[in-house]
Formats: C-alpha cells, structure tokens, sequence
C-alpha cells in the first residue's frame, strides 16, 4: 500500500484526484488552507493537515509525521482575471509554494512529484488541436506562474533526480459519478456550474461572451474533460514516474463544444431553459481551445471513460440540484 502526499486536496480537482487514490487503496494525506477547499470535501480514509504551504514549518512537519511514496500538488492561486490585476501576488505564491514543496519532498527522500498545471501556459495557440510541442507564451500572470512552477521542476529533476510530472489541463468538469464529490467555488468562473446555476435559480442568469467568433454557431469552443477522467490521468502518470522519466502531458477530451452546445446539454439535464444572455467578446478569448491528448494515450494508456458532453454536464447538474449549497450543506464526510 501507498501513501501519497496531496496539498489542495480539499478542492474541485484535489478532492477528486484523493477519491481515485482512496478507491484503489491507497493511504492519502490532504494538506490544505481551506481558503478555497472544503472540509466536506475530504472523504472518509484520507486525513486532513490545515495549513499553508507558505509556512515551511508546517511542511516541514508533515513530511516528519509520515512517509509518502509521491507528492500531488493542486494548491494554487488559479483565477486568470485576478492574477492580471495581482500578478506578483500570483507569481510568488504559486512559483514559490511550488519549489519550496518539492526541496521538502527531496530533503524527505520523496522522488515522485505531480504538478497541477495549465492550458494557460499556451496563450493564444497557433494550431489547434494543441500539442506539447506548441509554443509556451502565457498571457496571464496565472499562466506564467505554472509555466514557471514546470521550469523550476525541470532544475530539481536535473539537480537532485525529482522524477515529476505537469498536466496541464484544458477545462475541468463535471462531478463524481456516484454523487460524493462535485464543483463549488466561490467566486464560480467556470462555464458549466454557472449555467447549471442559472438554470437551477441558484445564480443570475448566464452570460455568453461572444457570438460573432469564426465557429460553426458564433461562440467560442472549448474543449472539457470530465474531472473523474483527469483524476484517472493523475493516477496515471503518477505510476509512470515509478519507473520512466519526468514528463509533460496536455489533458483534454480532444474534441471541443461551444458556449451554446454546453447551454443545449444543460437544458437536456435540467428539461428546462437556460437563462441567459448575449454579451460581448472578452479580451484576450481565443475562439477554439481544443488538446491534443495523443501523448497522453500513447504513454500512459490514457482514455476519456466519460467524454461526452452529457456525461460531463449530467454529472454536474445531479450534484448541484442535490446540494444547492455546496459542500456548506452537506454534513461532514471526513472522520481525520
């Protein structure tokens, strides 16, 4: 049996990505502030560290208290906008947290590290769909943060052999299949829980930035995997570095859907319409962000199990018209 280090565990894709280990069997450790994550997300098995990775005692303490076989690291500042108007604030906590967790990881003899990366990192992509080869060019401080966080990945391995692993993620969706886990953010950024939202009452009504893009409807595509499918990814490339060397993967579905295709699948969800309304473009909104998954598949055996785009959003809808509240609504899951 393995025990794996998991800081942000108590967020969207963390909490997800502890559920996979805790289903496989393996012993999980979440280390998590709890600014952005939820005590009710951190499931039954897995035990829960509060704390802030910025405070190196407390890190330094948690790789005493056990011994782990790899370290999963989620926590981040991740808001594009917010990092625009804060970019040092997101450089330094995110580049920093990043290279002070993987010195501890090496100083406690833990040579497998999975770093929470980004699209982001790409910018505005002159091929489409994106591979790993496309050109680094982020135009957000949040983009630059992680590509930062990668570079200095790439020194520990050079240095000190910390065998590591980037995903970088397209859009995350969806929920757990079997209802333990879902999507509850505050503020909510993401396309998919906002258009539930509205369609639910739960939010104002969902605003479509854009309907004049180079696209078969007008609005922008995107290309969205289902959180359970990223956190199989994770589990993954996880095992890959047991053996084989560091590596960057783009994760995605490999196909993409527009702003009104999502609209369309949460009506289908729901049995209702929903509200919305036409806005325009926002600065910097690429009309298509489609991955190439390739790599991904060929190296790690990797396969979307829920790729539709009903599968994702049907997932999501059933969580949040279950908990309209969240995680603030839901009794405690965690016995740590």
């Amino acid at each position: 049996m393995a025990r794996y280090l998991v800081t942000g565990g108590a967020g969207y894709v963390g909490s997800h990505v502890v559920l996979a280990l805790l289903d496989r069997g393996d012993e999980v450790v979440v280390f998590d502030s709890l600014r952005q994550g939820h005590r009710n997300a951190v499931l039954p098995g897995a035990e829960l560290v509060e704390g802030e990775l910025s405070d190196r005692r407390a890190v330094e303490e948690v790789f005493a208290g056990w011994r782990f076989d790899g370290v999963l690291h989620f926590a981040a500042l991740s808001l594009v906008g917010e990092s625009m108007r804060e970019p040092m604030r997101y450089i330094a906590e995110n580049l920093g947290n990043t290279l002070w967790l993987a010195d501890a990881a090496v100083r406690a003899g833990v040579m497998r590290f999975v770093l929470s990366s980004t699209a982001a990192l790409f910018g505005l992509p002159e091929r489409i769909p994106i591979d790993e080869e496309e050109v680094k060019a982020p135009v957000s401080a949040y983009g630059e943060s992680k590509l930062m966080a990668e570079k200095g990945l790439e020194w520990a391995d050079r240095v000190h052999g910390l065998r590591s692993a980037a995903l970088r993620y397209f859009n995350a969706a969806g929920a757990d299949p079997g209802g333990r886990l879902g999507e509850d953010h505050n503020p909510e950024t993401h396309l998919i829980p906002n258009a539930v939202n509205a369609v639910l009452g739960l939010g104002p009504p969902l605003t479509v930035f854009g309907t004049d893009y180079k696209t078969p409807d007008g609005t922008a595509i995107r290309d969205y995997v289902h959180v359970a499918d990223l956190a199989d990814a994770h589990l993954r490339v996880l095992d890959r570095l047991k053996n084989g060397p560091s590596c960057r993967y783009n994760v995605g579905s490999g196909t993409g859907a527009s702003v009104l295709e999502v609209i369309a699948a949460v009506e289908r969800a729901a049995g209702k319409p929903v509200p919305h309304v036409l806005g325009p473009r926002r600065e910097g909104d690429p009309a298509v962000l489609v991955a190439s998954n390739e790599k991904l598949r060929r190296e790690t055996g990797w396969t979307p199990r829920l790729g539709a785009l009903d599968d994702i959003v049907g997932t999501a809808y059933s969580w949040r018209a279950r908990n309209p509240q969240g995680y603030r609504g839901m009794p405690a899951q965690s016995a740590a």
